[in-house]
């Protein structure tokens, strides 16, 4: 079958039509500044070496098909105790010596894809002398980091350490958009240099390549833009027969576009930081530097482990303003609970507080529509035009594969033409459907944010064209561009969507018991309640007084799942539960004393599993001394067991890595490194605290595992750093 793509262009040969796709991990050459050799396993024999291999080594023939070991020095004996680790996904760090040179090299070892041993050999260089103070610099900026309580300042902070640790000329922590977009967010720079702090740059500065790269290499060093790259021999590696992988290694010669690109800036080295907050790529810090600059192994090895602090600490804090706005929609849930328990009007409690329904959204105005009634609070479109979003919003869910899910926007008349006449009032539009039926949204607006947005550099003309087609190049002109953005709204964040989930879901469940409750009262509305209830995602099972069941939901049946024999009534129930007595003596509790209550119990499953549910239960009163009947909501714990679960894996984990990672952090030259590991585990127990506040469990294992591997790349750093 022919692609209907073309090919991704090799290294090199990448145009501006198709730089996106360049294959800039296969770059066969590396930067000059050090040597590459390429191992065959076991015999540890160089089947692949950089051009400039023997020089670098002070040797006088190549070395290419000898075994390591027979260039003498220390390398080959240090090497053969790692032999056994993986080393795939964060190279190993070994000072050693190698060949006749007399000094001590700095060997950084891993397995690239497609098999061998890769090592890459540099000199440490001048500005590493043993004494150098990294450790006591590396304690203040950690302590710093675990102390900051807001963005802003975290980010200023970690472009001050940078630059003090590292010397460039500007450091800068640029932030991506939900867009890819990119914004200098803090900023150091030298006397004279003009500021960039607040420009944006355009998605397409960063390919989508060289992101992934970012993901995987988190430090990327270039020491002069304008080198001349080292080429690899054999150009293919003997071991896999394709070109190398150069995903992981710290001297991959650098695309030419890239370099025009630096160039063009007037930028001649750099050292660029991935800051990966759970799990993504959220930034970057960027050190620019005008003229050659070379920064050794262990100054780059200390500012990675500073990207894995601040990366954590990030997570921390956008954990915790998650967490406040569901701490806020859950006090309104709590009223809302007694508002309709002691009135029966749920909408009382929800509306005539309006600040609490709005902050924690951040929105600047809210609107429920729910059988064919609009209820509104705070600044919001006319009705007419509420009731045309949510026939927008009916298209938009038809369209969606999750029929429950928050649908947003933060351009509404880019979304739907015909709503841009409101944009002034609502250009942001987040939603939550509240009901199977068409039409029933509980939504959040926000109004037109008209704005500046400082480009470095005009967007619109990301290339410049010379006297012939084949001149393109990468925009010469930097200089700051202006750009009146209308027509938009400030975006919705994670702890927006969070929030809206939350509220949604709680308004939600409280229309299923409302309606259910009118199903029990209503007989005549029986078909129209019978269609909304049984398409509800929220598990529920009606039954009448003497516990016969009327209706089981699609949701309730899914999360049950079949049974030998069909549920008649409520003593049928307890059999399919791991506990039935415990649950048995509750539902007798239930018919007799007529109290609601909630209990956790298991459902046991075909394939002899079980499933975590919490069941609540309900009386419906038709008046005090009357009852109708019973509402049981069944709500499925898979997702908040597994929470709880990843929050003790977490804790233990983080445990482990400190007493393994501290067997191995003593002393070096008279320098503690016990103060490091400790702050940054610190940082990370805190990143973990806030993330476990959150209520929402959906992501919480992977960002909690996010985090245990910041703390294990940084055990690993510090290892290196003592290497």
């Amino acid at each position: 079958m022919t692609s209907k793509f073309p090919p991704a262009p090799a290294f090199g040969t990448a145009d501006l039509s198709n730089c996106e796709r360049e294959q800039i991990h296969y770059a066969g050459a590396i930067q000059p500044h050090g040597a590459l050799l390429l191992l065959s396993e076991p015999d540890l024999t160089m089947v692949q070496i950089s051009a400039n291999a023997a020089a670098f080594l002070g040797l006088t023939t190549s070395p290419l098909g000898q075994p390591i070991a027979s260039l003498g020095g220390t390398l080959a004996r240090s090497l053969a105790a790692h032999l056994t680790e993986p080393l795939d996904s964060q190279p190993l760090s070994l000072r050693a010596t190698l060949g006749p040179r007399p000094d001590p090299l700095q060997a950084l070892i891993h397995r690239p894809a497609g098999g061998g041993l890769l090592i890459e050999l540099e000199a440490p260089g001048q500005d590493e002398a043993e004494d150098r103070p990294i450790a006591a610099q590396l304690e203040t900026a950690l302590q710093t980091i675990l102390v900051s309580a807001a963005l802003p300042n975290l980010a200023d902070e970690a472009a001050r350490f940078v630059k003090k640790l590292t010397g460039y000329d500007r450091v800068m922590v640029y932030q991506f958009d939900q867009e890819g977009h990119g914004q200098v967010f803090a900023e150091q720079c030298e006397r004279g240099l003009e500021p960039y702090l607040g420009n944006r740059y355009p998605a397409t500065d960063i390919p989508h390549i060289a992101r992934r790269l970012y993901e995987r290499h988190r430090v990327r060093l270039i020491v002069d833009v304008n080198f001349q790259p080292i080429t690899l021999i054999p150009p293919v590696s003997p071991i896999s027969n394709a070109p190398l992988d150069m995903s992981l290694c710290a001297l991959r010669a650098s695309s030419p576009i890239h370099n025009q690109y630096l160039q063009n800036m007037g930028v001649r080295a750099t050292l660029v930081m991935s800051l990966m907050v759970e799990g993504r790529l959220w930034g970057l810090i960027a050190c620019h530097h005008y003229a050659p600059y070379f920064v050794p192994f262990k100054i780059r090895a200390a500012c990675e482990l500073l990207a894995e602090a601040i990366a954590t600490r990030i997570a921390a804090l956008q954990s915790f303003t998650a967490a406040q706005a569901e701490l806020s929609a859950r006090r309104l849930e709590s009223r809302m609970v007694e508002t309709l328990a002691r009135e029966g009007r749920w909408k009382n409690a929800l509306f005539d507080n309006p600040k609490a329904l709005l902050h924690p959204t951040r929105a600047s105005g809210t609107a429920l529509l729910l059988d064919g009634e609009v209820t509104t609070a705070g600044d919001v479109p006319a009705t007419q035009d509420i009731r045309a979003i949510a026939a927008w919003l009916d298209a938009e869910c038809t369209a969606a594969p999750d029929d429950h899910a928050p649908i947003m926007t933060d351009r509404l008349g880019t979304a739907c033409k015909a709503l841009a006449s409101i944009a002034e009032i609502a250009s942001g539009v987040l939603a939550m459907p509240i009901s199977a039926s068409p039409g029933a949204y509980l939504i959040w607006v926000r109004p037109e944010e008209v704005r500046t947005v400082t480009w470095g550099g005009d967007p619109t003309k990301p290339v410049t064209m010379g006297d012939h087609p084949a001149d393109l190049s990468p925009r010469r002109s930097f200089a700051q561009w202006h750009q009146v953005m209308r027509g938009q709204s400030e975006p919705w964040t994670e702890a927006d969507i969070a929030a809206a989930k939350l509220i949604g879901n709680m308004v939600s469940d409280v229309v299923l018991q409302s309606r259910s409750v009118r199903l029990l009262i209503a007989q005549d509305q029986l078909d129209r309640l019978r269609q909304d209830v049984a398409a509800s995602n929220q598990p529920v099972i009606i039954t009448d007084i003497a516990g016969e069941i009327l209706l089981i939901n699609q949701a309730c049946a899914r999360l049950i799942g079949e049974t030998n024999q069909p549920l008649g009534s409520l003593v049928d129930l307890p059999s399919l539960f791991v506990e039935p007595k415990l649950l048995a003596e509750r539902l007798q509790a239930l018919q007799k004393l007529h109290l609601s209550w909630r209990s956790e119990n298991a459902l046991r499953r075909a394939n002899s599993g079980t499933t975590p549910v919490q069941i609540r239960a309900d009386p419906i009163f038709a008046a005090a001394d009357r009852i109708l009947g019973y509402v049981l909501m069944l709500t499925d714990l898979t997702d908040q067991k597994a929470a709880s679960a990843a929050r003790r894996h977490f804790q233990d984990g983080v445990i482990e890595q400190n007493r393994e990672a501290g067997d191995l952090i003593t002393t070096t030259s008279g320098l503690s490194y016990q103060n490091l590991l400790r702050a940054v585990v610190e940082n990370a127990q805190l990143a973990g605290l806030e993330i476990t506040d959150r209520i929402d469990p959906t992501r919480m294992p992977e960002k909690l595992l996010a985090v245990r591997d910041s703390v294990r790349r940084a055990a690993i750093l510090l290892k290196n750093l003592l290497g």
